[in-house]
């Protein structure tokens, strides 16, 4: 197994492609702590997962930075020091450019972009004193999303916070590579995720979203797991500083404007 003995932390993991990125790591061998700001919820997913392997919940809030050091101090006191951290923890909110309220912007940035960042750095300035301490290198992988490429005028801020989050992933490369700690990005296209569910409900906005999708179906977060999987083990020890876009082949695809 690719990852056995090493220790992963996953936030926002009580569902969806968090889920599934934990469910592989144990898969894979790794011992996981499955963060959620639901403690509720991780507890319930631990509960699913634990016939995999080594899995411990922590409740936690990714935009508080005491949150984020007493998930830290809980990981390493309790699975050892941290190899991998994926922060996925994101939350969306829909509103017209001209109706976003700043409170809501703000609720965004606060968890997609700023979460990543204070969990980035946590993690990093352990993985920078155990190399430094003759130890090896870690690997960091954000959640980014095809949104940070291409803007939708009703999910503004959740599309600037992965724009933010490419652009977090590329400066934390640069900036840890130094160490050998690598760095880098998946951006998922449409997954099959609750997120998805008022798409999936209505079968003209699926018909309209498929339609764009060159491949001619939705994403399973496995898929996006398997993703995490390859960035989190040795066969990519030379990728730093890239997102890679699971999307169907949705991004290479032109749009038209809708006629009216």
């Amino acid at each position: 197994m690719q990852l056995e003995g090493k220790v992963a932390i996953v936030t926002g993991a009580a569902r969806g492609i968090g889920y599934a990125i934990a469910k592989r790591f144990l898969m894979d061998g790794a011992s996981v702590v499955l963060s959620d700001v639901n403690g509720a919820a991780a507890s319930r997913a631990v509960k699913d997962l634990e016939q995999y392997g080594n899995i411990h919940p922590v409740a936690a809030d990714v935009g508080d930075k005491l949150d984020v050091h007493n998930l830290l101090t809980y990981t390493t006191t309790n699975l050892g020091e941290v190899d991998i951290l994926v922060n996925n923890a994101g939350i969306v909110h829909r509103a017209e450019f001209l109706d976003l309220k700043e409170e809501d912007f703000d609720r965004v940035m606060r968890v997609n972009l700023k979460g990543a960042l204070l969990c980035g750095q946590a993690a990093a300035k352990r993985m920078v004193a155990r190399v430094e301490a003759g130890g090896d290198a870690g690997t960091i992988i954000n959640i980014s999303s095809v949104n940070a490429i291409f803007g939708l005028p009703d999910q503004l801020a959740y599309s600037v916070s992965k724009g933010g989050m490419n652009q977090l992933t590329r400066a934390m490369a640069i900036a840890l590579a130094q160490w050998g700690i690598r760095v880098n990005a998946i951006g998922p296209g449409s997954i099959e995720t609750e997120m998805l569910s008022a798409v999936n409900e209505n079968a003209e906005s699926r018909k309209r979203l498929l339609s764009r999708t060159p491949l001619g179906r939705v994403g399973q977060p496995d898929e996006i797991a398997a993703i995490a999987s390859f960035l989190a083990s040795p066969d990519s020890s030379y990728v730093t500083g890239q997102t890679i876009y699971a999307d169907g082949g949705r991004l290479p695809l032109n749009y038209t404007v809708p006629a009216s």
